[in-house]
């Protein structure tokens, strides 16, 4: 398949310019491949984590796509660059590759996340995708560090072709880097798209997601755990950008 890759960097990522279909049909081709590879969805917190730690940066940015997941990230290649680029966000890419790979009969594996999450995806893949061709669930444990050569085998033993990743930033972009090149098929570090697919988190009306308010909405679903995250991270994100956009004027 050809594919030249182009991208623009915002403060800290380097940012793919591709279309959504395009963006599908590639993961399609690496999977059916087996190709190892991983792709990441950027937001404005895996933004700030790479500016912060410039390894963790060097780990996002050494993917085969770095894709927009934020609608602040596609606002902000519009900001700076003049560049309308699609919005890809993993709680939609992740349906979506499901139906893909059930026409072209590719394996998915379920990496990540509780066991209950996992059990409610199961039960939604049957129902909507009852020809999709799942190998493999498993949540690795969160209080011990992964055996990355013990789940590695797994997935390879499987036969997967496509791997949905969700370990949360930037733990899930890190593993990811580490062992993609063990691991024969495509990864994909979708996060919070498993308890939106799963139906245990509500995902934002569309005018809030149009409107770069999804933040917003999930923090009134989690205000406890999201509240100084999106406090420190928003707002650091909101000084980097302007700092770049003076840059490049000044250019």
């Amino acid at each position: 398949m050809d594919f030249q890759r182009q991208n623009k960097r915002i403060v800290s990522l380097d940012i793919d310019l591709i279309t959504y279909k395009k963006a599908i049909d590639m993961i399609v081709f690496l999977g059916g491949c087996k190709k190892p590879s991983y792709v990441c969805f950027a937001n404005v917190h895996m933004v700030v984590e790479a500016y912060n730690d410039p390894n963790f940066g060097a780990k996002v940015n050494g993917a085969t796509l770095v894709l927009a997941d934020g609608m602040p990230l596609v606002q902000s290649l519009k900001l700076l660059f003049k560049l309308k680029q699609e919005r890809i966000a993993g709680m939609d890419f992740m349906p979506d590759i499901i139906q893909a790979s059930e026409s072209k009969n590719l394996r998915i594996f379920f990496f990540g996340s509780s066991e209950s999450t996992l059990d409610a995806i199961r039960k939604r893949v049957e129902e909507k995708y009852p020809k999709a061709q799942v190998v493999g669930y498993l949540s690795p444990s969160f209080s011990q560090p992964i055996n990355q050569q013990r789940y590695n085998s797994i997935i390879n033993e499987s036969g997967a072709n496509i791997v949905f990743v969700a370990l949360g930033c930037p733990k899930q972009e890190a593993w990811m880097a580490d062992n993609s090149k063990n691991i024969n098929a495509v990864l994909l570090g979708v996060g919070g798209a498993f308890p939106v697919f799963a139906g245990h988190v509500k995902r934002a009306p569309q005018l809030m997601q149009k409107l770069s308010l999804e933040w917003l909405f999930r923090l009134c679903q989690e205000p406890v755990r999201l509240f100084k995250r999106y406090l420190f991270t928003n707002s650091a994100f909101i000084i980097l950008l302007l700092r770049q956009k003076l840059s490049l004027e000044k250019r």
